[in-house]
């Protein structure tokens, strides 16, 4: 069977495209945790959240200078919202950049906002981020659940909880 040029040619560049794309995509791992989130709620439903994003803040995003720990997410009509969530300015932006923290929609199916709405209305449910991420394509989704506050025993059974788990940790190592 005789090849090409042209065809041999164009199947080694589309696999060193290939396992550059994977390579870049192993580095480029990008996850930003919501510690607080789990010590403060019980997180009882999880959802995968797109965001509307200026192109500094995306730049930001994936340098990891991103503080979920005041963020918290709210209806305003029938969109939500995420609130307090900071993304630092970009270093090499202009004067046209970002504002820190400002409101950033959240892009769900209307039947899982309709969900979390009517979940809302319950008397002690809230949602909370939980983890920023960049997807192998590179767009920003924000991990979020529907949570219920802890109360102070609580807390302190999950820090004992913690201790005694990384006390049997200490002795097996």
């Amino acid at each position: 069977m005789r090849f090409s040029t042209k065809l041999l040619f164009s199947l080694a560049t589309i696999s060193l495209t290939l396992r550059f794309n994977i390579v870049m995509q192993e580095k480029n791992i990008i996850e930003i945790k919501n510690k607080r989130a789990s010590f403060e709620y019980f997180l009882l439903d999880e959802y995968t959240a797109g965001m509307v994003l200026m192109g500094s803040e995306i730049k930001s995003i994936r340098e990891g200078k991103v503080n979920l720990s005041d963020a918290w997410c709210t209806f305003i009509g029938n969109e939500l919202f995420v609130r307090d969530l900071h993304i630092s300015e970009y270093k090499f932006g202009s004067y046209w950049g970002h504002q820190a923290k400002r409101d950033r929609k959240l892009l769900l199916n209307r039947k899982e906002l309709r969900k979390l709405q009517n979940k809302i209305k319950e008397r002690g449910f809230t949602i909370v981020p939980v983890m920023l991420f960049v997807n192998p394509q590179g767009l920003a989704k924000l991990t979020i659940s529907l949570a219920k506050g802890k109360h102070h025993y609580d807390k302190r059974e999950t820090l004992k909880a913690k201790d005694s788990r990384r006390d049997m940790e200490r002795e097996l190592a």
